[in-house]
């Protein structure tokens, strides 16, 4: 079974691809039906209780294969800029990714640094071609994803952003992704520009319909469900602390299901 192929055919229309942020969310997300899972950088970091951005490579290519491990649906890993700044170290990640089991991943035109947070457009181009480049030499399928950040970094740009995607898609990437557009014209707008499959982030006040028409292929939550997991644990605490009460429990997932979904599951 060639995951990257089931996760290329995937982007033929529009699904959505939710991201756990360790072993027992990836199951449980994997047994509501969705056809493809994605890593997220923020809130594997989170659980760590780390921020974003402060997980190594090497731990974060770990966490891959234990998710991988964990399911059999294709996935698909953010893994921020890579093994590094250079278009060589572009070129190793794709590897590395293909190793831990994965069938696609993301690559970042961020340089980690805030007083120079977006590569000079040149060498992002360079590090998404050599990333592609290396995603066709695999023997597997393998589906590489090109970010552009303008948006997630004070600098929200449509036109160099749209340059960038653009750009990208003729260096050979897969699919092409602006974290951080609001508005469904802007989604819009950029998924006319371009003719690869687009991803873009689910945020309150889209809908799967609404992107579906506006031309988007696959829609990740990026790290909303960790965000709301850990809205739902602080509304408990401030409850359990300002009221005295344990009300949260009633809509609490039973122990029996969860017993259950995971017995299943190591089965």
């Amino acid at each position: 079974m060639d995951k990257g192929k089931i996760f290329r055919d995937l982007h033929a229309s529009t699904f959505v691809m939710p991201n756990p942020w360790d072993v027992g969310t990836t199951k449980l997300l994997a047994s509501f039906g969705f056809k493809a899972l994605a890593t997220t950088s923020a809130g594997f970091a989170f659980s760590r209780g780390l921020p974003d951005g402060a997980v190594t490579f090497e731990a974060m290519i770990h966490h891959c294969r234990e998710v991988t491990a964990a399911t059999d649906l294709p996935v698909s890993a953010d893994l921020e800029r890579g093994k590094g700044d250079s278009a060589e170290q572009a070129a190793e990640t794709i590897f590395a990714a293909e190793a831990a089991g994965l069938a696609g991943c993301s690559i970042e035109d961020y340089t980690g640094d805030p007083d120079n947070p977006i590569y000079d457009f040149s060498h992002a181009v360079d590090r998404v071609a050599a990333a592609a480049e290396a995603a066709g030499a695999l023997k597997h399928d393998f589906v590489f994803t090109a970010r552009a950040e303008n948006f997630l970094h004070g600098r929200p740009d449509i036109d160099d952003t749209i340059k960038r995607l653009q750009a990208f898609e003729k260096a050979g990437a897969d699919v092409l992704y602006a974290p951080g557009l609001s508005d469904v014209d802007t989604v819009r707008t950029v998924c006319s520009a371009v003719s690869k499959p687009v991803n873009v982030m689910a945020r309150p006040g889209f809908t799967i319909a609404d992107l579906a028409m506006a031309g988007v292929k696959r829609i990740s939550l990026g790290p909303w469900l960790t965000n709301f997991a850990y809205g739902m644990l602080e509304a408990a605490a401030r409850e359990i602390q300002q009221d005295g009460t344990f009300g949260f429990a009633r809509t609490a997932m039973p122990f029996g299901k969860l017993q259950a979904l995971f017995g299943e599951a190591d089965a």
